[in-house]
């Protein structure tokens, strides 16, 4: 068991965590939440031994092992990814090494009934026996097991680890991390540099791991998967759940809404005990009473509401100019780098309107098309022809790092906006979370999630009809994933969208282009939908399935024609518009009943008839729901 007692940290004239006490059992699954800039990854960090507090101490009975993933990480050079992924059997390797050596003894010496000898046989059964302990015998198995379900090939293993990029570099870390099977697990944001297969395998390994899981995640499906407990920073605080994201998003509102009651509640009780004190201490004959009144009113305990972090990122995505039906053409596109090729004969069609999706492993050419379409790349071969007035609006996956650092917020601003918006600019960076005076900080200042948001920012300064978005939540926190993910649902544009969170995907696209060996396979639905399509628990059984013949297998039979098609999808997205508007509903009913029986308002049971109205037509809602993704789902088998 871990327990951080009082930890205190301060920068500057900002307390980050406030006094804040934490245990960590040896078989926990923690899911660490908060802000951007909350103090998790410093928390993480403290925990780990990397770095020290103000004040208060963490401890660790017994010989528990801690194995941390952190941001900040630097592979040695020089190594095989093999060689490297070793590493994480270092006991076992100079166990390996004695076991040889006592073995080559043993050979030269023929005094079979000394002392001496007697001792290298024992020496060798002792090392022997730690060796089968330890995995020795399976080390390479395991750690070829391990690279490829973090989405290695086997011909990978023998390359150079400097050849590979800081995301390829990061999983080669959690590799060693996960094959030394460490007591305490920190995981800080180990699925940012993961595709959705590798993703669902980690998930599969963390589930069934031995021992404890502490892991900063902005995925929600992997936390609410992977975890038990969801601990959150708010403000210097820490507040502590037995439940997984999902519930406890429930848990934290109506926790918040029940202790707004009780203030309510409370204030009422306090001003009427406070009427009733002046008025006896007008008079003589109740100044006794009165006085014992205030002695007792004292000693109340006074329910505070605790601070919270209320700012909320605004985004809208400015009207979409029309175009014409057709809005991308891609036909026989070719891509090569060199001998390497990416793309061999693509074709994919964007009508006005359509929601896509890019999935698959990375390196499959995803980043290459959206380039390819956006005009930064141009095709080794084949054509890509773009619909009347198509307007391009797009969001780099290195779109933050294109960002002057010498400019200030406003400079930066000023660079990308027409002179009609100039006036309006430091108000838009306010929807943004940047007030005040912090339009004039430098870019360079920025943490990556004040970089994400800024680039955001930047590109609705003009309008546009095909928005290319390339791993836009990297860097964003959940609550700013979900302001985004909901301003993209009402963008009234042709959307093509790369990303590896399928949460943030679900709902979100009407068609899913799978990226696989130098194909494109088409589905039309949303990313849930294709997963189910594939009947896969793990992307990875994709490849083991159909091969590497590269196959139409992932393309439904048949294609509706344009207007079924559009009204299926319609039907479709018109009724989940309408059930998330009567969940809302729902809720605030909800709430309302609560609070008028709290308090025993009269009009409870019109209350209560709305709401049982609300459910009627949310239970309607969902039949039309399935109705329509189902005669969607018939027409596509």
């Amino acid at each position: 068991m871990i327990t951080a007692s009082n930890i205190f940290v301060k920068y500057s004239d900002r307390v980050l965590l406030d006094r804040i006490n934490l245990i960590i059992g040896v078989r926990d699954k923690i899911g660490l939440v908060g802000r951007n800039g909350a103090g998790k990854s410093t928390l993480l960090k403290i925990i780990a031994g990397d770095i020290s507090t103000d004040e208060g101490s963490v401890s660790m009975p017994g010989e528990g092992s801690i194995g941390f993933l952190h941001q900040d990480m630097d592979l040695p050079k020089g190594k095989t990814v093999i060689a490297e992924t070793l590493t994480a059997f270092e006991e076992a390797q100079k166990i390996e090494k004695r076991i040889e050596a006592i073995h080559r003894a043993m050979d030269m010496r023929t005094d079979y009934e000394s002392a001496a000898y007697g001792k290298l046989l024992n020496d060798f059964s002792d090392l022997n026996d730690r060796f089968q302990l330890l995995g020795g015998d399976s080390m390479e198995a395991e750690a070829g097991k391990v690279l490829k379900g973090l989405g290695f090939n086997k011909t990978d293993f023998n390359r150079l680890t400097d050849e590979f990029s800081g995301g390829w570099q990061m999983r080669i870390e959690l590799a060693k991390i996960l094959l030394q099977k460490p007591d305490y697990l920190l995981l800080d944001e180990p699925t940012n540099h993961l595709d959705i297969e590798s993703i669902i395998w980690l998930e599969s390994f963390l589930k069934d791991y031995p021992g404890a899981v502490i892991v900063i995640s902005h995925d929600k499906t992997f936390l609410d998967t992977v975890t038990k407990r969801t601990v959150e920073l708010e403000l210097g605080k820490i507040f502590d759940y037995k439940a997984p994201y999902s519930q406890f998003l429930r848990l934290r509102a109506e926790r918040k809404e029940k202790q707004q009651a009780a203030f309510v509640n409370q204030q009422k009780v306090i001003v009427q005990k406070e009427r009733t004190i002046s008025r006896f201490m007008a008079k003589a004959t109740k100044t006794k009473m009165a006085q014992s009144m205030q002695k007792q009113l004292d000693k109340l305990e006074r329910i505070e509401i605790e601070q919270e972090d209320t700012s909320k990122l605004k985004i809208k995505f400015p009207p979409a100019p029309r175009t014409g039906e057709v809005v991308v053409e891609v036909r026989k596109l070719v891509k090569r780098f060199g001998n390497l090729v990416v793309l061999d004969g693509a074709d994919v069609k964007l009508d006005r309107g359509d929601r896509i999706a890019f999935v698959g492993q990375n390196g499959q050419g995803k980043t290459t098309l959206a380039k390819i379409i956006v005009q930064e790349l141009a095709p080794t071969q084949g054509s890509i022809k773009l619909g009347h007035n198509v307007q391009i609006g797009y969001y780099a996956q290195n779109q933050s790092e294109r960002l002057q650092d010498k400019l200030t917020l406003l400079e930066t601003m000023e660079q990308h906006s027409p002179p009609e918006l100039r006036t309006k600019l430091r108000s838009i960076l306010g929807a943004f979370l940047f007030s005040g005076e912090d339009a004039d900080k430098k870019v360079m200042v920025l943490s990556g999630g004040e970089r994400a948001r800024l680039s955001l920012a930047c590109m609705l300064l003009n309008p546009f009809n095909l928005l290319v978005l390339d791993e836009p939540t990297n860097h964003l926190d959940l609550p700013a994933k979900e302001v985004l993910k909901n301003a993209l649902l009402d963008y009234d544009g042709t959307l093509i969208v790369v990303s590896h969170d399928r949460d943030f995907l679900s709902g979100l696209t009407n068609r899913t282009l799978e990226f696989r060996d130098r194909k494109l396979y088409n589905y039309l639905g949303d990313v849930n939908f294709f997963l189910q399509k594939r009947a896969l628990d793990s992307m990875r059984q994709v490849e083991l399935q159909s091969g590497k013949s590269g196959g139409q297998a992932g393309y439904p039979k048949q294609e509706l024609n344009f207007e079924e098609r559009k009204k299926l999808q319609r039907a479709v997205k018109n009724s989940e518009k309408k059930i998330e508007r009567l969940e809302e509903k729902i809720a605030e009913f909800e709430t309302q009943i609560a609070m008028a029986k709290f308090f025993e308002k009269p009009e409870c049971q019109s209350i209560l008839g709305n709401y049982q109205k609300a459910k009627n037509d949310m239970e309607k809602a969902l039949e039309d729901w399935e109705t329509a993704h189902l005669a969607l789902e018939e027409f596509e088998n």
